[in-house]
């Protein structure tokens, strides 16, 4: 994905610029369609030489048009090519209209009604162009289309899409029902934000991307959506003098790691100091110090009861701490709620995980300082459900709704702090967003499907930010170094990653 474009729409922004480059460049709508399907045909040479069965999959509207134009080209270059209609050809319009009646010069359609034929026409094509569904799918696929997805799903045909997998909303990632599984998509004119996030990556397969030849004027006139991360930054991360010493680094303090759960906050202290934090503090209980001095003897650790920890975080402490993580393996308990209260009433910018924006949403808290949360969608419902309650299915049905929604819900008091906040939603691609912009980190693969990842992330944010790293910069370069840091254990599987793994990876990644 690295030669993507940065840069990603909404299907409205899509459409605007298609008409920006129709009335104001004068490039007829038809050469438009024309220009798509030499892209999905050039990709089809490219990819797959040598397959000269080609099925072609045709709906309605201009989706279909292209697909009729991919029929037109490869008859012209004599493949053995066939075209089934799910839609009555005769009611297309327009300039699918007119790449319908193109192909009727060369070719004809299968009319979708004798199951069992067009069941074998799928089976013995090498190579299926999928022009069913376009980008203006907004809700679920119909019974009788869903059965056709779900034959071409079954078979091992490898399928091209057109512009989008058919079933898929390209405004939110969401599969409407059921959804084409692409090999590869070929998309057209500006990339689709939905198709970077949610259950997208289960569908679009190898993303290629043509901008039809349209002038770069065009794209001044219509604002990006969201912008697409998908390599490390690295010059957000400032190079270290060779004087350096720890103490200009920062004194992060992560808290949590409540009885039985040791774990989230060694991942987390560990993951700090990979990445370059000065110093760091852990809170725990009693019971874990013994396992956490063994597991990271790098880290200075205290431990407090409900009732001592103001007698424990002294004032001299604190004054020396930068920055605070706090609820990772927090835990929900009196100790916990106390400590987290303690935390926000304190001068510091943090960083809020797991169980702290569980007791932030159960009790209403609020916090004054420039902060960072961290949420999965199940914590990112808890936080959004004050007027109703939400699941995290709820979240993830437009996740970029969901990820401006929970920006609103922390506010800083000191309202001269720019950018006093940012939410990293964490899942298949993660979204961050600062008031601003929305980033979609397309890094990532599905072995990170695994506990304890959330907390080593949560380790790398802060240490970044008390690297003096602003907030906004600090949640983009963390979260694309911890994708890249399991990619680079993992390589292609799916399984086996541990979240330690990704922790003993970082040393490579941010050297």
């Amino acid at each position: 994905m690295e030669n993507l474009p940065d840069k990603l729409y909404n299907v409205d922004s899509i459409v605007r610029l298609e008409q920006i480059a129709i009335n104001q460049y004068s490039i007829p709508a038809y050469e438009l369609m024309r220009r798509a399907g030499d892209a999905v045909y050039d990709v089809l040479l490219e990819k797959y030489p040598g397959y000269k069965k080609i099925l072609v999959l045709c709906g309605a509207g201009n989706n279909a048009g292209d697909g009729y134009v991919v029929a037109t080209l490869a008859k012209r270059a004599d493949f053995n090519v066939s075209v089934i209609s799910l839609a009555d050809p005769l009611s297309l319009k327009g300039e699918a209209s007119l790449a319908y009646q193109e192909w009727q010069t060369i070719g004809e359609n299968i009319i979708a009604d004798d199951a069992l034929m067009n069941k074998s026409l799928i089976e013995k094509a090498d190579i299926i162009v999928d022009a069913l569904l376009g980008t203006g799918l907004t809700r679920d696929v119909s019974s009788e289309w869903q059965s056709w997805i779900a034959l071409v799903n079954k078979s091992r045909t490898p399928v091209i899409a057109v512009d989008v997998p058919s079933g898929l909303i390209p405004d939110t990632g969401v599969i409407a029902g059921t959804a084409i599984k692409a090999d590869v998509t070929v998309c057209f004119i500006g990339l689709k934000k939905g198709m970077f996030t949610a259950q997208a990556k289960d569908v679009c397969g190898e993303i290629v991307f043509d901008d039809l030849d349209l002038p770069g004027d065009v794209y001044s006139n219509v604002e990006a959506d969201a912008t697409l991360i998908n390599t490390i930054n690295y010059s957000l991360l400032p190079e270290r003098k060779p004087s350096s010493h720890k103490g200009q680094y920062g004194h992060v303090l992560i808290v949590g790691g409540n009885t039985g759960m040791p774990g989230a906050i060694i991942l987390a202290a560990k993951a700090a100091l990979r990445t370059g934090a000065g110093l760091v503090t852990v809170v725990t209980v009693a019971e874990n110090l013994e396992v956490i001095c063994s597991a990271v003897p790098e880290a200075m650790v205290k431990t407090c009861d409900v009732d001592a920890i103001a007698d424990v975080l002294t004032d001299v402490f604190i004054k020396k701490i930068t920055h605070i993580a706090i609820g990772m393996g927090l835990g929900q308990s009196e100790w916990s709620l106390a400590l987290l209260c303690f935390c926000l009433a304190l001068d510091k910018p943090m960083l809020l995980d797991a169980d702290a924006l569980n007791l932030i949403a159960l009790h209403k808290l609020k916090t004054k300082m420039p902060v960072v949360i961290t949420p999965h969608p199940g914590e990112a419902a808890a936080l959004l459900s004050a007027e109703a309650a939400l699941s995290s299915a709820d979240v993830q049905k437009n996740r970029f709704d969901a990820v401006k929604k929970l920006y609103d819900v922390f506010h800083c008091d000191d309202n001269n702090v720019e950018h006093n906040r940012v939410v990293i939603l964490k899942g298949s691609g993660t979204l961050i967003f600062d008031g601003q912009t929305i980033k979609v980190c397309a890094l990532g693969n599905a072995a990170m499907a695994a506990p304890g990842m959330g907390d080593v992330l949560s380790g790398i944010v802060v240490a970044l930010m008390a690297q003096k790293i602003n907030i906004s910069d600090a949640a983009e370069l963390a979260v694309c170094i911890h994708a890249s840091a399991a990619q680079r254990v993992t390589g292609d599987k799916s399984r086996g990653l541990l979240a330690s793994d990704v922790v003993d990876e970082l040393k490579e990644i941010v050297r």
